[in-house]
């Protein structure tokens, strides 16, 4: 409010401002007072407890399963996909969203991706057991009559899980993230564009190093080694 009082006063020359307060037309339609009323009752940040570093992940994990700010969206699915890895990882890799095997086994990159992945993660001369491994997004993103077709999550649906990803990299304090893919690129650093123009530079999250790179799903269509 003070704010905004300063604001008012520099557009009117240093001079006190009323405050205006739109009167609604007699004949205007009803608001629809659930939907501007439910986004005030959810929770606007997650909370850990625990001791340990796993405990802490596993409340973040408890929490995510009915999590309201997506769960109102109404463009989600059901199944909560929530991460996998080493709380004490140096290394953590984002990616946007499960899929249909990720939704199926409740575990974030599996399947051909997954595999891609476990390969890019050997040739580095690491295993999958010793980094962590998340998405943006906890739930699918759901379609019209869908079985194994996924499609690329909201900016609305990001930003609902945004504070289960911040939370968990707050938790593990990792060296350094990878986000893999424009989709995660755009929902932890606000980028946009060609990823290959975003993987030549180190951006920050949190404090964190951060590199973008190519989602395994990509190089696998694309035929890159």
């Amino acid at each position: 409010e003070g704010l905004r009082e300063l604001y008012r006063r520099a557009q009117s020359g240093g001079k006190p401002r009323p405050v205006e307060t739109p009167v609604p037309a007699a004949t205007a339609e009803p608001v629809n007072a659930v939907a501007v009323a439910a986004p005030a009752e959810m929770p606007a940040h997650v909370s850990a407890s625990g001791g340990t570093k796993a405990e802490r992940l596993a409340s973040l994990r408890t929490q995510a399963e009915n999590w309201a700010p997506a769960k109102t969206l109404g463009t989600l699915r059901e199944t909560m996909v929530f991460a996998v890895g080493n709380p004490d990882a140096k290394i953590v890799l984002v990616g946007e969203a499960p899929g249909f095997q990720e939704e199926k086994e409740r575990e974030p990159f599996v399947g051909p991706a997954g595999q891609k992945l476990n390969d890019i993660l050997k040739a580095m001369g690491i295993s999958r057991e010793e980094v962590y491994i998340s998405n943006i997004v906890k739930f699918r993103p759901a379609t019209p009559r869908q079985t194994t077709n996924n499609r690329k999550p909201t900016p609305e649906e990001m930003a609902s899980c945004l504070p289960f990803v911040r939370e968990e990299i707050n938790i593990i304090q990792p060296a350094c993230i990878v986000a893999l893919g424009g989709t995660a690129a755009e929902g932890l650093l606000g980028l946009s564009g060609a990823v290959g123009a975003m993987r030549g530079s180190w951006h920050e999250f949190g404090g964190i190093p951060v590199r973008v790179t190519y989602h395994p799903s990509y190089l696998l269509q694309s035929g890159a080694n």
